[in-house]
Formats: structure tokens, sequence, C-alpha cells
């Protein structure tokens, strides 16, 4: 099984290119099943969950492939990737499919819209938390879907004559049913409005390309969505936005070594709030022509205080890897977690190398430490797992993440894109 070693190294100088947004790139694959017609995904990036996600559209009669690079693409430029559901081949989702990844329940929205039925298994994904489907199934049944629970299967069906358009209010945000929402709702009959809909960047992301296949939706980016449905949609080419959560990633990574990093294709508007954050720990955070520039080349970390909020507010996808940053910070910090109530696994973990953390119910109280020493720790779920990196970067000594695989779910290229700034990262196969 691989592993990663790291090494403290000193301060990180370069530029990182920002990578095609996991968390937009998926939904966007399964809203391929809209259309008969080829959908072109590009700044698509190389991740587990892109390929594992390939896999599980293939049962459904989805073919994929990889077209040619446009000039000036590099090894680190997003592929481009056609997506083609020329015939639904099997409306079913099994277990040992969906169990593998949460987001592939979203296939629920696509089949109810183009087939009428769908049978999909429950979910599974990362452990952080319960992540009911209470919100998929009633939205859905606000568009006169019929669904029972039988032997861990969603079994669902339209009504007939196809979706009909309906009203819902969403009781608490959620991404997931947004988004298979807007799929579901942009071939159904008459028009859908949706209200506390998640303004996700990555929601606005699918919204647009749905609208270049022919949907029209609006309001998008704001609580309340409007789908106007139509009879059918046609092939797109779509551009994935940069990842949001890859910025902050690396943002934090530079706060923590020190050094000056351009975060190439980065946007700020998507993260405005975990870069308000950043700054306070006295973080130099500069918004150029191609990208963010991240700099702190002298003075301690300053100790901040977050609480993690739907967008606009600080996303949860980034709350271990802030976590981990204030850990060297002078003083003490409080990070106060409101989305998952299971997404402080890391702390053990950080505790290993030597962090001070205490957990009283949703709220982690760090208090910075004078070193951080290396270890053997174990990444415990995908975004959680960059938090060890980032303190192996001013950790004494060499520091080893086993399970590496959870990374590479969600990061492209992590020790390419590391290494060429400075940090002393290699990837061990085996052993």
């Amino acid at each position: 099984m691989d592993k990663i070693l790291i090494r403290g190294n000193g301060q990180l100088n370069g530029t990182i290119p920002i990578s095609g947004a996991k968390n937009a790139a998926l939904p966007l694959m399964i809203a391929s099943m809209l259309t008969s017609d080829p959908v072109t995904l590009e700044n698509m990036p190389r991740l587990a969950d892109v390929e594992a996600l390939q896999s599980i559209l293939s049962n459904h009669g989805v073919d994929y492939r990889v077209k040619g690079k446009r000039p000036g693409d590099t090894s680190m430029t997003g592929r481009r990737i056609e997506f083609q559901a020329s015939e639904i081949v099997d409306t079913t989702a099994p277990y040992d499919l969906v169990r593998k990844m949460r987001a592939s329940f979203w296939v629920i929205g696509p089949l109810l819209a183009r087939c009428g039925v769908a049978r999909v298994s429950l979910p599974g994904g990362c452990a952080i938390g319960t992540r009911p489907i209470d919100l998929f199934i009633e939205s859905l049944e606000a568009l006169g879907v019929e669904i029972d629970i039988e032997a861990g299967y969603v079994n669902a069906k339209a009504p007939k004559g196809g979706l009909q358009g309906g009203h819902y209010t969403f009781p608490k945000v959620s991404v997931g049913a947004t988004h298979v929402m807007l799929m579901a709702a942009s071939l159904a009959n008459g028009t859908t409005v949706i209200e506390n809909a998640a303004r996700e960047p990555e929601c606005v992301d699918v919204a647009n390309c749905l609208n270049a296949m022919g949907a029209k939706i609006s309001g998008h980016g704001t609580s309340t969505i409007t789908i106007e449905g139509v009879t059918s949609l046609h092939g797109a080419t779509h551009e994935v936005l940069p990842d949001r959560i890859e910025t902050g990633t690396f943002a934090a990574c530079v706060a923590m070594a020190g050094g000056d990093v351009l975060l190439k294709n980065a946007q700020g508007a998507l993260l405005q709030n975990a870069l308000d954050v950043l700054e306070l720990t006295g973080t130099g955070v500069d918004q150029v022509n191609d990208g963010i520039r991240i700099h702190r080349t002298s003075g301690d970390i300053q100790p901040i205080d977050f609480s993690t909020d739907p967008f606009p507010g600080f996303p949860t996808d980034l709350q271990a890897q802030y976590m981990a940053l204030v850990t060297r910070a002078k003083g003490v910090s409080h990070v106060t977690e409101t989305i998952f109530e299971n997404r402080f696994m890391h702390v053990q973990e950080l505790a290993r190398l030597g962090a001070n953390i205490a957990i009283d119910g949703q709220t982690a109280t760090v208090t910075g430490v004078e070193r951080l020493s290396g270890a053997q720790v174990m990444a415990t779920d995908l975004r959680a797992s960059m938090s060890l990196i980032i303190a192996g970067l001013v950790a004494d000594g060499e520091t080893e993440v086993s399970r590496v695989y959870h990374l590479d779910r969600g990061f492209e290229l992590l020790e390419d894109k590391l290494s060429a700034v400075g940090a002393d990262i290699e990837r061990v196969t085996g052993g």
C-alpha cells in the first residue's frame, strides 16, 4: 500500500497550478446522462474519484473517451473528456458500485428524468457523518416521484407522462440534493422552484453547464433557483471551474511553511471567506491576473477563530487544513464545525505529531505549539488527510502518512505540485 513521506524542509516558493474542481467534475459527469449527445468536459482533474465514477457511469451505458491535448497543455493541465449516454442500458445502480462513492447516488436524478424509473443503492462515501438522503427523497417527491426503500435500495418512479414541475424548500442546505434537483427538474414538465438551495460555486457550475445543454435555469448562485423544464437537452462543451478546496489547501501549505507561491488559475471569489480568515493568520493574499499569490516570509502564525458554514461561509472541506495551520500559531484558536458531526477524526492524528487540541462538542480548541515532530500517521478521510501533509511540512524529522488512497480521491498530482515549490515529499509504493 502506498505511503507518503514528508520532511520539514523550509519555505515554499514558485507556482502551483490549480486543477479543475472535483466537487463540480463529478456532478457534471452525471449530468451528461441527461442527453444522448456527447458532452465534453474540459479541465477535468486526474483523480481516483473521477476514474471510479467513470466506471459507475459505464454501468448505465455512458461511454467516455479522453480527447487530444490543446495547444499549451502540459502534464498538469486538466484533461478533456467526452461523455456520451446514447442509450441508458441499466436503471439500477448496484450496491457494490454506489458504496464506493456517495456522489454516485446522484444518478437517481438523470435516471428519473430520462427513463422515468431508478433503483439506486443507499450511498457510501467518507465516514464523516450520517449525511441522510431524506432531502433527496423529499425534493424528488415534490416532482411527483413515488419512492420506497427496500432491502437497501431506493426504488423511484416518475409519474405517468414524466416528472412534474413543483415547489420545494430545503429545510437544510444540501449541495448534493440541489445538484439532483437541477438535473431532474431540467427535463420536468412545467416550472420548478427550489428555495434555500445550495449557493456553492460547484452548483452554479452545474447549472451553467445544463444551460449550455439547453436547460432553462435561473437564480443559480442565490438561495432561490427556478428551472423551466424542457423536452430535451443537447450536447455541449464546458470547462470545469478551478478547485477552491485545492486552492485553500495549498494556500494553507504556504502559510504553514512560509514562502511565496502563485496559485495559478485560482479564483478568489470562490473562497473569499477562507482567504479572509487566512489573512488573519498574518499571511499575505494578493489576487493577481493569473491567480492568487500567497506569501508569508516572516513573522509568526497568528491564532484565529472560525466556524464552517454553507457558501459563502467558510468551507467545511477546509476545516482540517486550517486547523493544522494553527497548531503552530502563537496563541489559542477555536474551530467550530457546523456541517458534519464527525469531522474531527484528524485530531488524534495531528496529536501524534505533537499538536495540542481539545474537543468540546462541535468546537476544537487549538493551543499553538513551538514545534511538531514527525511520526507515523494515518489518513482518515479525503480532506482531513491534507491536514497531516500540512503539519508534516514543518515537523521535525520524517512524517509517514499511510492510507493515502484518501488523498488520491481529491488531490491531483499532490507530490509533484508540492515538490515543484520546494517541499521534501515523496510517494513510496508498497510495503
